[in-house]
This record gives structure tokens, C-alpha cells and sequence, in this order.
């Protein structure tokens, strides 16, 4: 009987697919890459047309002897790493590194690990796609490139281990323009009035919130506007003028893509978006399910096509019709389409089986896995569902000149949210008051309540609203989310707090440099542009060589350049008259992980540092000494008392010595604006020194 040899990536699917295969087959795994690119230099041939010089990755030389040795055994030779560009460059580099004979070789891919998925490809076997690996090479090289040829500039500019990156400086940049329009934002003040009404023969009371004028909506922008306001309603007749009933129905939502998963995740889980992905690996991979042995959950899940096939659709309407009801089930008509352009390499992420439902194998998961699970699973369910029904009445309230609305919803038919409701979506609300109004319905006012508001700045981005605005720019792809928002956490160019993501110290100064020195790699549009670029090589429209021919001659000015002009503003260690309590010598200013710090200029005799603590030249509002930049445990800035912790002085947007004319507190810096500190005053003026 032949003997073949199944080869995938990680251990665990060794586990999973040896149950579903016979004793002809032995199932080993490469445990990811087997060569790369040597990390001592930059391992591509400039002067040979940019070939690349694979080597063995460190470690990986047992794995290969004794893949080598089963292979030699084998009549065949199947290499089963994942379906994407990293997986086709993975079984490529196998094939080298193990010389296997083309005749007995054979590339096959499944987009679950289940006993069906795996042995129908087993027999829809294939050559390797070139295209697919060429992609991979291209993008390995690119970033190898900007990596390789931007680091070293940092490293003399700043300090060295620091990094730059095609895909990571972009989204740095991203992270720090939405800080800073956050640091420029100056709230305005508007003001919000409800109108407290009794309705006739009704014990309880209506709340209309005040609309404007009868055809256009008006925002009360002071008190003096709402006191006039005010004034005139309370002397007006409140009338019902116009009642309204409408149907509307809300769609359900498409099946996870890499992002959506990531997004949704984050929000309803509070999982980071390395944690989201470590876990769906593992639901790919295999689980032991009692009573069904090791089965993947999932099918493969970096992906950003919402394509389902048409037997998963086939059981899942099945499943709907006999827990639900036929008429939740959604007809192909009611499914929507993704718009924008998709690899359409895999599926999307749903159940394998989705008669393994959360609580079929609750047992068998861990909680996190249970949780994530339940997520993909209703979500996927909820996909192959009818719309939700809303029956929606909005009353029109005229008090003079001045308009009031109440508007209600109510779910009539549950749909898809049977299942499944997105984080986004609002409860609906019942009002039964509204129910039995009519024009001729007597109101009479009882109460006008008003509050005062600010407009709030954009938010932060989170890691989930960070993958949203990357998908939607078109920087990386499914694969690269999570890594890259990771290295940007693990250089700490970028903290988390709660959710939301800040640009430290050093994050700032490298921003700066990539922004003043390589204004190419970190555009939006360029970034965009070579992703689809790659994708063109992957449809074997462009030669993968052509997009580095390209690329490198500019990269190579733009850095020649950088070192000349940077050498040239080289800043030395700042000497400052903080003297060493060790050795007596003058401290000297240092940049470190977290930023700024002191040292002692005798280094390495002497090693004694300390915090540095920069004073802005303010004097503290509270105390009189002096205002510093401080940091947060996570490397975020603020200002504080340099007599902390015995002065609580803190801000985050930059003191000034300025005084509010209007209230007396200091005036901080927002853009190029000095702003009062207290919403409520509201006081503001150009700032001369920025203008």
C-alpha cells in the first residue's frame, strides 16, 4: 500500500487530522516557516535584479531532518499549510529545503479542518501557485527594505532598537494625527430642552425633546438663546400637529470577515485583537469535542470575503427552519453583497458544523474559547436570517413658532435578532403613550427641562476602531492587523489605556522623522496603492520583481538623504545641572523606551540614572513651582507639579502662564488656540506664538 505524508504548520492540527485519515498516512508539521530571510543583514541582492538569499531559520534544522526523512519514505508528499499567500510561501520553502521530486508532490488546501474538508482535498490536489508566493515574496521584501533601510536612521537620530515599517509607520501616523485633532479640538457649547407635557385622562407624563422651527432643525448654541427660547414657549399652546407611522426593517448583518471578528470582538468581548486571533487559531486548528474527537470549530480565519458555500447555507437554513421557525429564513434576495473589492480566497469565518452549537460544546472549550465561539456562531446564524421589523411613530408638537418631536420604535418581527444583535444597535423603545395620540389629543405643559452640553472631540481609537479605519483605507490586509498593532504596543510608540490607544513620547519622535524624512512610506494613499499592487501580482497581472524595481531607487535616495541631513542636526547628550549624587558629575539627558531620562555622564563607570523630569516654564497654579512633563506608568504625557506627590497639579493639555481674563484659571494650549480650561467659561483666543 503507498504511503503518503501530509505536511501543515502547527502541532495541533497534526492532532486533528490524524483522526481523519488512515494508517497510509503520516501527518507531520514545520511549525511555520522553515527559511527566511537572514536577520544579520538585509538579505536581498540589490545588484542581481533584488534576488532574495533564503536561509534556515535557527532551530528549524531537527524539524527539517526528520521532514526530510518521512518524506523520503513517502510515494507522496502532500503539504497542507494554510490557504493564503503565507501559507503557499510556507509549502514553497518546504518543497526547497526538502528537495521534493514535483512528481510526488502535491498542494492541497482546505478552509476547514474538518473529516470531509480534508479528504476532499486530498483528491482536488494542485502544483504550487507562484503567483501566490511571489506576492508573499514581494511583500517580505518591501518591508524588509523599509525596515532595513529606515531603522538605522532612528537608531542614529534616537536611540537604537528602535523600528520602521511600510505598514506599521502608516498606522502610527494614523494613531497620531487623530491625537493631535483630538489636542486641537475646542468644545462648543449647546444646550438641549425637553418639554415635560400631561397628556388628558393620563396619569403618566410625555417627554418631547425640542426640534426647531416646523420645517428645520435648530440648535440652541447659548443660554441667552435658550432663555429666549424658553420665554416664548411658555406663553404658547402645546398642539399635536402631525403623527406619523412607518415600517422599516433592518437587514442582518454579513458573516465575520478578519476585521469584523477583530471589531466586534473588542467591543462585546474586550478582547485585544492578538488575543481575538490567538483564540480563533486555536477553534481552526481543532478541539476535543466528547463524543466527536478532535474537530475544527472554524473554518480558516484570516479572510476578507463574506462568501458562504452553498452547503453550508443548505444546513444552516435547515437548522433556522427547525429552531426558529421557516419564516426566519432568509432567501438568497435578502442576503447582501460586500461592495468593496475582496481577495475572495476563503469563506468567511463561520461554524464548520453548525450543529455544534455553543452549548453543544461548552464543556469541551475554555471560557475565552466558549465566548469567541458563541460570537461567530449566532453571528453566522444570524447571516442566513430574515430582517428585523420595526414599526417606528414620530408625533410633530408645535408650541408657537417653536417645534417638539417624539419618536418611538417597537420590534414587530424579531428576525435575525433572534439569534444575534450587533453592539451598534439600539434597543428599540415601546412607548404605549404615544400609542393613543391623536391631533385632538389636549396637552398641557407641566415642566421645560434644559442641559448644557459640549461637543465632545473625536474619540481615540481603540484596536477595533483602528482595524475599521485601516480596512476602510486599505492599509494591510487580514493577516496584518493584529501584528502590527501589537509591535507598535510591544516598541511602545504606542500605550492602551482602557481601551484607547495614545502615542507615547517616542512614538512622537519617530512620527516626526518618518514624517519629515519619508513622507512616501508613510502616506495614506502610497501604502493603499502597493497593497493593491500586491494583490496584482497575486492575479499574475505584474511581475513580482517590477513593484522593487520600482520601489527600492527612491527608498534608496530617500534615505542617503535622511542620513546626510540628520548627521547634521545630530543632537548630542543634553548636559543639564543636575549633578550625579554618586560620582558628583553633571547628568546628561538620555532617550530610553519610555522616553527621556537622566544619566550619568561618566557612564559606563558610573550607571546611576533617574527620571528626567523637563520643566515647560510655568509656574504650578496651585503651588507656584515649577510645571514638568510627566509620564504615565504606560508612557503616556501629562503636566504636573514637579512637587509631586505633595502638589496634585495635573494636565493634560499644556499650562500656560496665561490667565483667563473671564475666570481666572490658566489658560491651556489646544492647536493654535489658548483655551480656559473650564468648559463652562468657554473662553478662547489665538495663540500668538503658534500663529
Amino acid at each position: 500500500m503507498p504511503h503518503n505524508l501530509v505536511i501543515v504548520e502547527s502541532p495541533a492540527k497534526v492532532k486533528t487530522i490524524k483522526k481523519f485519515l488512515g494508517s497510509s498516512y503520516t501527518v507531520a508539521a514545520s511549525n511555520g516557516h522553515v527559511r527566511d530571510l537572514p536577520k544579520s543583514q538585509l538579505g536581498i541582492d540589490v545588484e542581481h535584479d533584488f534576488e532574495p538569499k533564503y536561509i534556515t531559520i535557527r532551530g528549524k534544522g531537527d524539524t527539517l531532518a526528520a521532514l526530510r526523512k518521512a518524506a523520503k519514505k513517502a510515494d507522496r508528499v502532500y503539504l497542507a499549510t494554510d490557504p493564503d499567500r503565507e501559507g503557499e510561501a510556507i509549502s514553497w520553502h518546504l518543497a526547497a529545503s526538502l528537495k521534493l521530486d514535483e512528481k510526488k508532490m502535491r498542494r492541497i488546501t482546505f478552509n476547514e479542518i474538518t473529516k470531509n474538508a480534508v479528504k476532499a482535498a486530498l483528491k482536488q490536489y494542485r502544483s504550487i501557485d507562484m503567483d501566490l508566493v511571489n506576492a508573499q515574496q514581494a511583500r517580505r521584501i518591501l518591508d524588509r527594505m523599509v525596515g532595513y533601510g529606515i531603522s538605522p536612521v532612528l537608531w542614529a537620530k534616537v536611540k537604537r532598537g528602535l523600528s520602521a515599517g511600510r505598514v506599521q509607520s502608516v498606522t502610527l501616523r494614523i494613531i497620531a494625527e487623530r491625537e493631535a485633532e483630538i489636542n486641537a479640538f475646542i468644545p462648543e457649547e449647546y444646550w438641549s430642552l425637553d418639554a415635560i407635557l400631561e397628556i388628558a385622562g393620563e396619569k403618566r407624563l410625555l417627554t418631547a425633546k425640542y426640534y426647531g422651527s416646523e420645517h428645520k432643525k435648530q440648535t440652541i448654541g447659548s443660554k441667552a438663546q435658550l432663555d429666549e427660547i424658553v420665554a416664548e414657549i411658555e406663553k404658547a399652546t402645546f398642539l399635536i400637529t402631525d403623527i406619523k407611522t412607518s415600517q422599516r426593517s433592518r437587514k442582518a448583518p454579513l458573516p465575520f470577515i478578519t476585521s469584523t471578528m477583530q471589531q466586534e470582538a473588542s467591543k462585546v468581548l474586550n478582547f485585544p485583537t492578538q488575543k481575538t486571533m490567538r483564540l480563533a487559531q486555536q477553534l481552526y486548528e481543532g478541539v476535543d469535542v466528547k463524543g466527536r474527537g478532535t474537530v475544527g470549530l472554524i473554518t480558516y480565519l484570516r479572510t476578507d470575503s463574506t462568501r458562504v458555500s452553498a452547503e453550508a447555507v443548505e444546513a444552516t437554513k435547515e437548522y433556522i427552519t427547525n429552531n426558529y421557525g421557516q419564516e426566519y429564513v432568509a432567501s438568497f434576495t435578502e442576503m447582501k453583497k460586500s461592495g468593496k473589492k475582496t481577495q475572495d480566497a476563503h469563506e468567511a469565518i463561520r461554524p464548520s458544523d453548525v450543529t455544534l452549537t455553543p452549548e453543544v460544546v461548552k464543556a469541551s472549550l475554555s471560557r475565552e474559547q466558549l465566548r469567541l465561539y458563541q460570537l461567530i456562531w449566532k453571528r453566522f446564524v444570524a447571516s442566513q436570517m430574515k430582517p428585523a421589523q420595526y414599526e417606528g411613530t414620530s408625533v410633530k408638537i408645535a408650541a408657537g413658532q417653536h417645534y417638539f418631536t417624539v419618536s418611538t420604535s417597537r420590534v414587530v418581527f424579531a428576525g435575525y435578532q433572534s439569534a444575534y444583535v450587533e453592539s451598534e444597535v439600539e434597543k428599540a423603545e415601546s412607548n404605549v403613550l404615544v400609542k393613543g395620540l391623536t391631533k385632538e389629543t389636549k396637552l398641557k405643559q407641566a415642566e421645560l427641562e434644559s442641559k448644557q452640553h459640549f461637543t465632545q472631540p473625536p474619540p481615540h481609537y481603540t484596536e477595533a476602531s483602528l482595524v475599521k479605519a485601516l480596512e476602510e483605507l486599505g492599509i494591510g490586509r487580514p493577516s496584518t492587523y493584529a501584528p502590527t498593532i501589537a509591535l507598535l504596543l510591544g516598541r511602545r510608540y504606542v500605550t492602551k489605556e482602557e481601551k484607547n490607544l495614545y502615542v507615547t513620547e517616542i512614538g512622537e519622535v519617530v512620527n516626526r522623522i518618518m514624517l519629515s524624512s519619508f513622507p512616501a512610506i508613510v502616506d495614506v494613499n502610497f501604502t493603499a496603492n502597493m497593497e493593491t499592487l500586491l494583490d496584482t501580482v497575486e492575479e499574475g497581472e505584474v511581475e513580482w520583481k517590477e513593484l522593487i524595481r520600482n520601489f527600492y531607487p527612491d527608498l534608496e535616495e530617500a534615505v542617503q538623504v535622511a542620513e546626510k541631513e540628520l548627521e547634521a542636526v545630530k543632537i548630542e547628550d543634553e548636559v543639564t545641572d543636575v549633578i550625579c549624587e554618586e560620582c558628583g558629575r553633571n547628568m546628561v539627558v538620555k532617550y530610553g523606551p519610555h522616553g527621556k531620562f537622566l544619566a550619568c555622564s561618566g557612564f559606563p563607570e558610573c550607571r546611576n540614572t533617574k527620571p528626567y523630569l523637563e520643566k515647560i516654564g510655568v509656574p504650578c497654579p496651585k503651588c507656584g513651582k515649577e510645571v514638568v512633563i510627566r509620564k504615565t506608568k504606560k508612557g503616556r504625557r501629562y503636566y504636573g507639579c514637579e512637587d509631586n506627590p505633595d502638589c496634585d497639579f495635573m494636565s493634560w493639555p499644556k499650562p500656560t502662564a496665561e490667565i483667563c481674563p473671564a475666570c481666572g484659571k490658566c489658560l491651556v494650549e489646544k492647536g493654535s488656540k489658548l483655551v480656559c480650561p473650564d468648559e463652562k467659561c468657554g473662553y478662547n483666543r489665538n495663540n500668538e506664538k503658534k500663529s
